[in-house]
């Protein structure tokens, strides 16, 4: 297939991928009514997800047909459009009051397992070929493959599960396992949590281990891979740690996974390639600001209203108290948070500004031009580190 042809197809199957979100969040609406708030937020999250991944495979796949990162990522959003569409015409087919509608059984089995298909598979693919479309090694390939194995053994194990569907009890699986064949399912669907996870995390060790081998423009195209990747897991491990309130942080995990391909996309066209840095500090600063401030409002609360709550008998006066020490303590934390980020892991920039710090001290009690240009030119070399440095001085007018 020729170029322009690759890009007309691409930019076809991205309209058709498009298309398929909103028809399926109408359709969802339209069966169960106005959705209360969680569930709008996930409606919302996965058509996020779905719109992302499909718009970005598609400029990435028009603009370099011949990488498959763009085709992966287009596949795996008009994938998950038609998971959605699936469900959404089973819901409403045996919800509607008119009667069901034709094949809405076999639309709400195909909703049920077709997402770990479509995700999982589909990620274990792209760290695997992030960004050159290209496997590392044989040994990598094969790891990749028997990753999407895994994920398809998941993915058929859900599809054979005997009885009613997790999704809409009120359908039974069409073809789900008898005999011997539901045993093995069974016994498939006891590891199921560790199975995927297994074959993710794989995929993220190899990306680990490119970005270590990596140099250059390859290097920062991982970089915002793999924070994209590190927020995924916050909210999944959050997800785990707090199954009681496990709600908020999937939302958080779902968008993250929808901002997962816009970084693939800033990446692949190389858009403010080198932000990430920015994008990264600014991450780890406010994230261990915040950690920082609410521990310390919560504690200062908690010590306020035992000290104080046999003095006022309320606890207003310690939620006020509190949120003044944490205004106060917010820019001496940041200053601070922000100091110890730049010197463990901007080691570069950290001594850069040290040096300049030095720099102006010396400036203001140097007299000597000759010792002052050495001086000058070992700190360009220092803190910028170019391939030559020259410095040319004015005459003094009296030489002229």
């Amino acid at each position: 297939m020729s170029s322009d042809a690759s890009r007309r197809f691409a930019w076809a199957l991205g309209v058709v991928g498009v298309l398929l979100a909103p028809v399926a969040v109408v359709l969802e609406v339209a069966a169960v009514g106005a959705p209360e708030r969680i569930h709008l937020l996930f409606l919302i999250d996965f058509a996020a997800v779905q719109l992302t991944t499909t718009v970005i495979g598609t400029v990435v796949a028009a603009r370099l047909p011949a990488n498959r990162i763009g085709w992966i990522l287009l596949a795996i959003g008009i994938g998950l459009g038609l998971r959605q569409l699936f469900s959404a015409y089973g819901l409403f087919g045996n919800i509607a009051q008119d009667g069901p509608l034709p094949a809405d059984d076999v639309a709400s089995w195909l909703g049920e397992w077709t997402f770990t298909l479509v995700i999982a598979g589909g990620a274990v693919f792209l760290l695997h070929l992030f960004p050159h479309g290209q496997f590392m090694s044989r040994r990598w390939k094969l790891v990749c493959f028997g990753g999407a194995a895994i994920v398809l053994l998941v993915s058929a194990a859900d599809a054979l599960d005997p009885g009613p569907l997790e999704s809409l009890e009120l359908v039974e699986n069409p073809v789900a396992a008898g005999g011997a064949l539901a045993e093995v399912v069974d016994a498939v669907l006891v590891i199921e949590p560790w199975l995927a996870p297994f074959a993710f995390l794989t995929a993220v060790f190899g990306i680990v281990v490119r970005m270590r081998r990596a140099r250059g423009i390859e290097r920062q195209q991982l970089k915002w891979v793999t924070s994209a990747c590190v927020i995924v897991g916050l909210g999944l491990c959050a997800t785990a740690v707090f199954p009681d309130s496990a709600v908020y942080p999937l939302l958080l995990s779902l968008l993250a996974l929808a901002a997962m391909p816009v970084a693939m996309g800033f990446a692949m066209l190389r858009h403010h390639l080198y932000d990430i840095d920015v994008v990264i500090n600014r991450t780890l600063v406010y994230g261990a600001l915040t950690a920082i401030l609410a521990g310390t409002y919560l504690s200062s609360v908690l010590l306020l209203q035992i000290v104080l709550g046999d003095l006022t008998g309320s606890s207003s006066l310690a939620v006020a108290a509190s949120t003044l020490a944490v205004a106060a303590l917010f820019q001496p934390a940041r200053v601070r948070i922000q100091a110890t980020v730049d010197r463990r892991f901007y080691r570069r920039k950290y001594d850069a500004a040290r040096t300049l710090e030095h720099f102006g001290a010396r400036l203001r009690d140097e007299v000597d031009l000759d010792a002052l240009g050495s001086e000058l030119r070992a700190v360009v070399s220092d803190t910028m580190q170019p391939s030559h440095v020259s410095l040319w001085l004015r005459a003094p007018e009296a030489d002229r």
